[in-house]
């Protein structure tokens, strides 16, 4: 089969469009043809070598959606969509024409969805509702704000909310995409500055219940200043600040909840219960794929690298 194959950490320039042996199905295991993978920014950090378990020579890739071929005689035929921070890491990824995933981890995508919009969804929404569902068990009749809601996982965090009953306030540099759904979902608005804190305050008889950080370090203090009295705040990233402050009596006197979420702790098994909670959303229509920005064919992978790397307002997704 052919497949996308990194012998060393650098650029996109390192991955390379190879010839390896088409992996076959065991007691455990059953071998998945993929139609379509999405390219993460977290792939191309894997690539980067940013991530210190991952293991050499690699098939990169986390998200996909295909059709399985070789296992269980249920299972054959079926369409299934997936995720994983083990596959493209410490076992083989999704950029290539086949990936062996165990049993475990099948999981039937929505009907409603093609290959393509079901490659998309993976990483995103598994953080998404991990963080504002299994960590900060967010209700209906809650308040949350997102920052970095016109992002990928801000737009996940977006439809799940509003999808259980909830408020949502977008916080972000820029207004989501109007046409995108985290755009026409959002209760309000407001711009991520100085008065960020003030106006979500404003909107939220003092502060909210939920804050789900999508940025991240230079995003931490304001996280910390729109939550109410314990509320929960939950943290996923840290971008442009690894070593962050907080005043530590405003937090114990706000008895504020600080929750660390960290998706790639979930390997492709154990991602598929969460895949699996979210077809009902994406088959009764409470939640919509996100937009696919660009695509590209396996052969011309190294360009979705570059263009995840230069920054899209929609997803980059393989189709083999």
């Amino acid at each position: 089969m052919k497949a996308i194959q990194f012998k060393s950490f650098g650029n996109p320039d390192v991955l390379e469009y190879v010839d390896v042996p088409t992996p076959s199905a065991d007691a455990d295991s059953a071998v998945v043809q993929v139609k379509s993978a999405s390219v993460n920014p977290s792939d191309v950090k894997n690539v980067s070598g940013h991530f210190e378990h991952t293991v050499l020579p690699r098939t990169p890739g986390r998200d996909f959606s295909g059709v399985v071929v070789d296992g269980p005689a249920e299972w054959i035929g079926a369409d299934v969509w997936g995720t994983g921070g083990d596959i493209g890491f410490t076992r083989d990824g999704t950029h290539a024409q086949f990936i062996k995933i165990p049993l475990a981890a099948l999981s039937r995508k929505p009907k409603t969805l093609s290959h393509e919009q079901a490659a998309a969804i993976g990483v995103n929404f598994v953080v998404a509702w991990l963080g504002a569902v299994d960590h900060a068990q967010l209700k209906a009749g809650e308040t949350i704000a997102v920052i970095g809601a016109g992002g990928g996982v801000g737009g996940a965090v977006v439809q799940i909310a509003k999808a259980r009953g909830c408020r949502v306030i977008g916080v972000d540099r820029h207004p989501p995409l109007p046409d995108s759904p985290a755009g026409r979902l959002i209760d309000a608005y407001v711009p991520f500055d100085e008065h960020a804190i003030e106006r979500v305050k404003a909107l939220s008889d003092g502060g909210v219940d939920v804050v789900y950080d999508s940025v991240g370090g230079v995003a931490f203090e304001t996280a910390l200043g729109l939550v109410k009295r314990r509320g929960r705040v939950v943290e996923i990233s840290a971008t442009g600040k690894r070593r962050v402050e907080l005043d530590l009596i405003d937090f114990y006197h706000n008895e504020t909840q600080l929750l660390g979420v960290d998706s790639a702790k979930l390997g492709v098994a154990e991602s598929a219960r969460l895949m699996t909670a979210l077809v009902e959303g994406f088959e009764s229509g409470a939640l919509q794929p996100p937009a696919i920005a660009e695509r590209y064919t396996l052969e011309h992978t190294r360009e979705a690298y570059e263009a995840v790397t230069a920054g899209t307002r929609g997803r980059v997704v393989i189709t083999m």
